[in-house]
């Protein structure tokens, strides 16, 4: 990738598992895209332009078909940020299975993950340990399926991994992750999925269904919000 004005910045594979955007990428001028209105004024750049999350989906989606097919998959999709990306990946696993000889039949359920205090977990800067999975149908129907989990993003690692030990609990007979973003933060945990789209810098990001306070989900690219637009949707 070049950024504005065709200046070449570091972007590279993570070794064949995931693009790595580094801390000096300028992303792209909001000038190059159209994007809603009403947004105007509360963005920084594009980190990452809508076709290129199409894109690079597809080639994940090309990954899970290779080491998965031929498997019955549960997909739990993590809301609400995730629905976007689990949406376009399910749809391009679907065409691969549809023109392969290997097949994928895949159910598709939804799970929410909050605190007990009643706060939206897995938010786009911060995790918390005491949680309770909502959403889904009974968790113990998960015993011995081939589970996937969806995900937006992934910062520390740590609510993931509080997920994935209740969901091992039913004794699935595997367990993927997959998640479009995964952010470098000063703080990780070890933990990374097994498929991931983009590795971004530490970044508070929306669009392509992150939110701010509920607000920049109908933003097809992802972009970075500036102090403004932070300011305008404060709660």
């Amino acid at each position: 990738m070049a950024g504005e004005g065709g200046s070449s910045v570091a972007v590279r594979s993570g070794g064949g598992r995931g693009i790595v955007i580094s801390d000096n990428w300028p992303g792209y001028s909001l000038d190059l895209f159209t994007y809603p209105q009403h947004y105007y004024g509360d963005l920084e750049y594009v980190l990452i332009p809508h076709g290129i999350i199409v894109d690079r989906t597809e080639r994940l989606a090309k990954d899970i078909m290779q080491d998965i097919g031929d498997n019955d998959i549960v997909v739990l999709c993590v809301l609400k940020g995730g629905y976007k990306f689990c949406a376009d990946l399910v749809e391009h696993i679907k065409n691969l299975s549809r023109n392969s000889e290997r097949f994928i039949s895949m159910k598709v359920d939804f799970v929410r993950l909050k605190s007990y205090h009643g706060v939206l977990l897995l938010s786009n800067d911060q995790s918390m340990q005491d949680m309770q999975i909502m959403g889904a149908d009974d968790l113990s129907k998960l015993t011995g399926k081939n589970v996937l989990i969806v995900e937006d993003i992934v910062g520390t690692g740590r609510t993931m991994k509080v997920l994935l030990n209740n969901i091992e609990k039913y004794k699935p007979k595997m367990i993927k992750v997959a998640s479009l973003l995964v952010k470098r933060t000063s703080r990780p945990d070890g933990y990374r999925p097994d498929y991931y789209g983009f590795e971004i810098p530490d970044l508070f990001v929306v669009g392509y269904a992150l939110d701010y306070n509920e607000h920049f989900r109908d933003l097809n690219h992802i972009c970075v919000i500036n102090d403004h637009g932070k300011a305008k949707y404060r709660v």
